[in-house]
């Protein structure tokens, strides 16, 4: 697979764009939409052939250390759910998520996707004003095309069995029984 292939993948995914000129019309500026989003259809595409089924829960990250309260969040969280009202929309300013892991404030959006759980998780993608895809990945693209699960080194150092956790309740190697998962 090549970033090439990859854009292709979304691009002829209605749902996909659907959902990120949602994020791009109604959403927090400069917001991409991460985690799962690209990650399972791309891994999906390995196994099943590919469907314009909505993704149930969309992760919109961004970063903006001006403004960075909860409530800002929820109603962006709220703008987009009356675009897809069927949709689990999750808006999370990075900004503000460190907390959360007890770091010091992260000064970038590629900064708070690095302490994500796993490698092919921080990547992102949106739709600009010209109807192109711009990606952001903080451990760049070759765990994703590599079909492989990595733990990144913050999750490692601090929550190895939140990742086990996570790994388990997932259900990932049964959905993608050829997945590896590397914990080192």
């Amino acid at each position: 697979m090549t970033l090439e292939n990859l854009q292709r993948l979304i691009l002829t995914d209605r749902s996909a764009m659907y959902a990120l000129a949602a994020v791009r019309d109604v959403g927090p500026e400069g917001a991409y939409i991460a985690a799962g989003f690209v990650r399972n259809r791309y891994w999906d595409s390995l196994y099943t052939s590919i469907s314009d089924a909505p993704s149930s829960d969309i992760d919109v990250v961004y970063y903006d250390a001006d403004y960075h309260l909860k409530t800002h969040d929820l109603a962006y969280e709220a703008s987009l759910k009356i675009v897809l009202p069927d949709t689990d929309w999750q808006v999370r300013n990075q900004a503000r998520m460190h907390k959360f892991g007890g770091y010091p404030p992260f000064s970038s959006l590629e900064e708070g996707l690095r302490h994500w759980a796993e490698t092919a998780t921080g990547i992102g993608v949106r739709l600009n004003a010209s109807d192109e895809l711009e990606w952001i990945s903080a451990y760049g693209f070759d765990d994703l095309f590599d079909h492989i699960l990595r733990i990144t080194p913050p999750m490692k150092a601090n929550d190895l069995a939140g990742f086990e956790k996570r790994l388990t309740q997932k259900g990932w190697q049964t959905r993608w029984p050829d997945l590896t998962v590397v914990r080192d």
